[in-house]
Parts: structure tokens; sequence; C-alpha cells
């Protein structure tokens, strides 16, 4: 037997790449889901259910599109679209502010769910997940019944739907979820990854963007039955070692970068950032202030949740014209407070502002981390501990009843939505502090 078979019911669509079957091979599940954003806020909502929905501010506001329902993206709404371009596209969609708390915590319930199915799991974003099924049968079932019953388990536990591609690489499993929206699944069984590939456009490649496809469509390569068919020299000579990645991808192989590690492996956070834009352009220092206070306090939280101290504190300012400068500074001693993070970004904005001139956007970032503190504190270490008390305790405090519940009184007149984004600092399974 080859090729798809369908099976639909009320609530899913199931579909796989048929061959004989061979279980002995890895198995991998993408678990991806579906409209994940927009799902959560319908929870809350359920009057948005069926409607043109945009998440992430207002018709009227400068940020980007965080994420669209189906009936938006009919209109050509996608994320990190400009909002007021999403408004002239679909004027009748609903705006919706984003709330990161309530992304956060369905996130941790959808982690709960997978790793009911399995050890090794690797949250990729808030909304998507690699599961390694291999030698699960005995527990779970053949990887298609495994899947189903992942999406049942799924949908009863958090009210919400999501997409399952199942292959014997992380590679095929998320080309095969993407294929499989919504609410889908699509297997492609051991020894049929190059022939499900070879009909494809590059684009369906995880990594290739829309650079790469112009240069492989120039080589006359448009489909990965195109790129499997060139020789390795021929990709490296134009290419060069992204080439080699891609054939392995176009052979169905966890090639390359994107998928370096084995799934569940930690793979610690570089860096954590927060920015913020402006609806009005402004110089006001007060405002400015209030603003890198409150960019601080988001930054130092995540650092908190990871148990990080980071040496290197950076900063972003982005003028009306759009000239964009970034300043970074190494402390002495590696810190994760709210106010020792603010002292040095407020330093280095007073060094580096043209007074006077107006800000569009201003951002924070904290880099090269350590699992602890050093010795020499920028504070005395008995004030540097009731700091650390206070804001350990604040940090309860928001994760009860919201980010936004409680904050330093610098920052109060910096009062902002945080940014909703597939990627924040702290994914489920992932708050393991570095070396450990």
């Amino acid at each position: 037997m080859s090729g798809y078979m369908s099976v639909c019911d009320s609530c899913m669509r199931s579909r796989y790449w048929c061959s004989a079957m061979n279980y002995s091979l890895r198995t991998v599940f993408h678990v991806d889901m579906d409209a994940f954003f927009v799902s959560v806020e319908e929870l809350f909502d359920p009057s948005l259910k069926g409607k043109p929905v945009v998440v992430g501010g207002q018709r009227h506001e400068r940020g980007v599109v965080s994420a669209a329902s189906y009936e938006a993206r009919k209109f050509g709404v996608h994320s990190a679209m400009p909002l007021r371009t999403a408004a002239k596209l679909c004027p009748q969609a609903v705006f919706v502010d984003g709330h990161p708390d309530r992304y956060r915590t369905c996130s941790e319930q959808v982690y709960s769910v997978l790793s009911s199915f399995s050890p090794q799991v690797e949250m990729v974003s808030i909304d998507e997940a690699y599961l390694d099924m291999s030698g699960t049968e005995r527990l779970h079932g053949p990887p298609l019944l495994a899947a189903q019953k992942l999406h049942h388990k799924m949908k009863s536990e958090t009210q919400l739907n999501c997409s399952i591609g199942i292959g014997t690489s992380r590679l095929v499993a998320k080309v095969c979820s993407g294929k499989a929206k919504p609410h889908g699944l699509l297997y492609v069984v051991p020894g049929q990854e190059t022939k499900f590939l070879a009909p494809l456009d590059v684009r369906d490649i995880p990594g290739v963007g829309k650079v790469t496809e112009q240069k492989l469509n120039s080589l006359g390569i448009r489909t990965v039955g195109d790129m499997a068919g060139k020789d390795e020299h021929f990709l490296d000579e134009h290419l060069g070692k992204w080439g080699l990645a891609l054939a392995g991808k176009a052979r169905g192989e966890d090639a390359g970068a994107w998928f370096a590690g084995e799934i569940g492996d930690l793979d610690a956070a570089k860096s954590i950032s927060h920015e913020h834009t402006y609806n009005e352009d402004t110089a006001d220092v007060t405002q400015i202030e209030a603003t890198l206070m409150r960019l601080s306090e988001m930054v130092a939280r995540r650092l908190r949740e990871q148990k990080f101290h980071a040496r290197t504190l950076q900063l972003k300012l982005r003028y009306r014209d759009f000239t964009t400068i970034t300043r970074a500074h190494s402390v002495e001693t590696p810190t994760q407070l709210d106010n020792e993070i603010f002292s040095e970004i407020r330093r280095l904005f007073h060094a580096n502002w043209r007074k006077g001139a107006e800000i569009r956007l201003l951002g924070v970032q904290a880099s090269s981390f350590s699992g602890e503190s050093a010795q020499g504190d920028l504070l005395s270490g008995q004030e540097r501990g009731k700091w650390q008390q206070a804001l350990t305790a604040m940090d309860r405090v928001r994760e009860r009843f919201g980010e936004s519940s409680v904050r330093i009184g610098t920052g109060m007149k910096g009062g902002f939505r945080e940014r909703t984004h597939e990627n924040p600092a702290a994914l489920p399974g992932k708050s393991k502090p570095p070396n450990q």
C-alpha cells in the first residue's frame, strides 16, 4: 500500500503516508498547538469563536500581530505584520490585547500532557514541542494510535486543539504537523521520507527563508526533489556548509544546527530581553526612565525564574527616524536584581541618548549568564539579601495575580503590556540552571 490514507470523525483528521511498517526505528512527534494565542483567548471569551481575531494589540497601535485566527488569515493577516496593516486588510477583525500570563499557564498545561506520553520532551516555543516516542509502543500503542490518544487527552485536559506530525526525524515530523493543520495527524512511516518530501516546495523545509529560497530558485531548485537531485559538491559550491545541510534535509535527516542535540536536552538561553515600542514618540525623561525600570523588572523576573545571574547588560534605543543603537556593559558582579539592572541601563541611556531627541523604542537585554552570583556585590551583602527576599516575594505575588500586579515605584508610570511572542524566556521544562 502506498500514498495517503485519511480517517475522519467529528473532532480530528488523521492521515499517514503508508509503506511496510517498521517500528524498530526512531519515532518522533512534533506537536503544534492550533492558533494557540487565539484559542486561549477564546477560552476566556467564547464570543470570539468563529470570528476574525487578531491578538497583539489594538488596530491603531504601532505593535505587530502576535497571532491571527484562521478566519483572519483568509484576509492575508499573519503574525509579525503591523497591527495597522492588519486593520486595513481585515477591518472587521476583533483586535485583542495579548495576555502572556494566560499563555504561559496554558503552555505549562500542554507540557504536562506531553510529559505523560514521553520522558523526552523539548518545548521549542510556547506552543510547539518535539517528543521522542521511540520505545513507547507497549505503553501507548503504535505511533498513529498514540497520536490519537494524545490528541484526545490534549483536548480533554486543556480544551485546546493541536496538530501532530510523526516521522523518523524532527524535520519530517515538523513538516508533517504543518501539513496536518488544523487539528490533524500526518504520519510518514519509515522508508517513505524522500518520496513524501520530494514534491514539496523548498520553503516547506524548516530554516529555508525568502533569501535562501531565492538563491535556490536561481539555481533551478524549486522543490525538495530538485534539491535531492543535486550532488553535494554542487550544493557545497553554491551554498557552502548550509548547502550540505540542505542535502541532508532533502533526505529527511535532522541536518544542520536547526536540529542540533537530542530531544529533551536542556539548551540554556543565551540572552533574555524585553522591548517596548511607544504609540507616540517621546523625549519625556520621566516616562523614559519609568519604561526602562519596567523593562528591567521584566528581564530580572525571567532571570530569577531560570536561576540565572547576568554579567552583561545591554540597552537598545531607537529614535523617531528609526536610527537604532545598542550599548552594552559588563558589570563586576553578575546580577538578577531589578534595581541593579535598572541602575546600569539608566546610566547607559543617559550616556548615549541625544538629549531632547524623541524615542520610538527601548529595549533591555541581559546575557553572559552564570548559575550564581559572585562575591563583591554592587550593594552590601546585607542590603542585597534584603532586595533578593523582597523581589522573590514580589515574584510569588506575580505568579498568583499576574505580571502587572506589583511593581517597583520607579516603574509605575512605565506601565505597558508585555509583548506577546512565541519564545518567552522561560519555557516549560527549560528552567534548569546552567552547568547543572
